[in-house]
C-alpha cells in the first residue's frame, strides 16, 4: 500500500491549495493506472475465474480494500474486510453510518462510483454454482451478466431507486428482458405480474400500470423486492430494506424476505443499523467499524457473548423491553477522520477498556470459538490458551 502514502496529510482540518493540487495530481495518476488495467480489451478468463476456499459459500470477501481518492486525501472506506456468506444463509452487517457497510456491498456489485472510488486490493469470490468469479478483477462486460441476474440489490430508498417517469411494469419488464433476450413481451409481462403477486401485491395488474408516486412506501419497497428477485438470484443484498417504513410494514417486508429466500434458495446480505432486525433475520453477524470488521460470528454468539467493546456499546445503546432508563446509552467520542486513520486500534479514543498496547498497532483477529472472531487486545490471553490447547 506504499502507493498511497503521498495522500496522507499532516493536518486534516486545513489543507492548502498547493497540497490539494498535489493530491489531485497523484490521485489522477493512481486512478488512471487502475482504469487502464480495468479497461483492457479481451481480458483472459484465467485472470478473474478462480476457486472458492469453501465451496459451501456463495461469497467470500478476502482482505478487501476499497478507497475513494478525494482532493483532500484518500478515504479508506473499506480497509481489509474479510468475511463469508454461506449458501442459503442470511449474514447481517451492522455498524454506525460511515463504517463501510454499503461500500462493501457496492464493491460486490461493482457499483462504486469510478474513477474516484476503486477496489485497490483483495478479492471478492462469487460462486455462481458453475464458476467462481473474482469480482474485483471481473471486466464490466462479464459483470453485466451477473449483476441483476446472479446478484441483486434492494436499495435503501425505493422512491429514489424507482424512475418516476416510467410505469412500474416498464421497470419490472426491463430487468427480465435484460437477462432473458429470447423471452417474448407477453412472457416478460407474465413474469412481472407473477413477481408482483409473489411479494404480496394483490392488485398486480393495476400496480403494473401505475407510476411510483401512486404507491405507498411499503408498496414501492415490495416492487423493489420484486425487481430484485425477478431472475431468482443466488445472492440478495438488502441495504436497509425497512428504512422509513411503519413498524407493521417493516415486519411484513422482513417476513417476506425470509420466506422468499427459502422459496428460491438464495442467500441474503442484510445491511442495517437495527439490531432487532439482525436478531430476527440473520444466521451470522458481521460488526464493522471505520472500514474494518471488528467482530463476527453466529447470531447467538454475538448477542449472547458480545466481545468487542464496540459491539458491547451497540448492544447497550438499544432499548430493552421492561427496563426503564432515563436516557439511552450512547458510545462517547467520534469516529476517526477517514482521510488520516491512526496506525493503531481505530476504536482506541472511544473505548472504556483501552490499554497501552492498544496504541501500539492494530489488533489481529482472535477466534474465541471456531466461528466467533474478534479484533481486540483484550483476548490475547485467550489466543495463547487456544494455541496451547491445539
Amino acid at each position: 500500500m506504499a502507493l498511497f502514502k503521498k495522500n496522507k496529510i499532516k493536518n486534516s482540518n486545513y489543507i492548502s491549495s498547493k497540497e490539494s493540487r498535489n493530491i489531485s495530481k497523484e490521485n489522477r495518476r493512481i486512478t488512471n493506472e487502475i482504469e487502464k488495467r480495468r479497461n483492457r480489451k479481451n481480458i483472459p478468463r484465467e485472470e478473474y475465474i478462480t476457486q472458492m476456499k469453501d465451496p459451501n459459500n456463495v461469497v467470500e470477501f478476502d482482505d478487501l480494500h476499497t478507497y475513494f481518492f478525494t482532493d483532500i486525501g484518500t478515504v479508506k472506506a473499506v480497509d481489509g474486510v474479510s468475511f463469508n456468506i454461506p449458501t442459503g444463509k442470511t449474514v447481517g452487517v451492522v455498524g454506525e453510518s460511515g463504517c463501510g457497510k454499503s461500500v462493501t456491498s457496492l464493491s460486490l456489485m461493482q457499483l462504486v462510483q469510478r474513477p474516484q472510488g476503486q477496489i485497490v486490493g483483495g478479492s471478492i469470490r462469487f460462486n455462481t454454482g458453475e464458476e467462481v468469479y473474482d469480482i474485483a478483477k471481473t471486466p464490466t462486460s462479464e459483470m453485466q451478466k451477473l449483476r441483476g441476474n446472479m446478484i441483486s440489490m434492494i436499495f435503501q430508498e425505493p422512491m429514489t431507486s424507482l424512475n418516476p417517469v416510467f410505469r412500474i411494469g416498464v421497470q419490472l419488464d426491463e430487468v427480465t428482458q435484460l437477462h432473458n433476450m429470447d423471452m417474448t413481451k407477453d412472457k416478460v409481462k407474465q413474469r412481472s405480474l407473477e413477481m408482483l403477486e409473489l411479494v404480496g401485491i394483490a392488485n398486480s395488474e393495476g400496480v403494473y400500470k401505475m407510476y411510483p408516486h401512486e404507491l405507498s412506501g411499503g408498496m414501492r419497497q415490495r416492487v423493489m423486492i420484486a425487481m430484485g428477485l425477478a431472475c431468482s438470484p443466488r445472492l440478495i443484498i438488502a441495504d436497509e430494506p425497512t428504512t422509513a417504513l411503519d413498524v407493521t410494514i417493516q415486519a411484513q417486508i422482513l417476513e417476506l424476505l425470509r420466506s422468499l429466500k427459502d422459496k428460491i434458495n438464495s442467500s441474503i446480505m442484510l445491511i442495517t443499523h437495527d439490531l432487532g432486525v439482525i436478531a430476527g433475520m440473520a444466521d451470522f453477524v458481521v460488526v464493522m467499524y471505520a472500514g474494518r470488521v471488528v467482530e463476527r460470528g453466529t447470531v447467538e454468539e454475538i448477542f449472547k457473548n458480545p466481545s468487542h467493546p464496540y459491539t458491547i456499546g451497540l448492544m447497550n445503546s438499544k432499548p430493552t423491553v421492561g427496563k426503564k432508563v432515563d436516557r439511552l446509552y450512547s458510545i462517547p467520542g467520534k469516529v476517526p477522520n477517514p482521510v488520516n486513520m491512526p496506525n493503531h486500534c481505530y476504536f482506541y479514543d472511544r473505548c472504556d477498556k483501552r490499554m497501552d498496547v492498544c496504541k501500539s498497532k492494530y489488533p489481529e483477529e482472535i477466534y474465541l470459538t471456531p466461528t466467533h472472531g474478534v479484533s481486540c487486545f483484550l483476548y490475547d490471553e485467550k489466543k495463547g490458551e487456544l494455541e496451547n490447547g491445539r
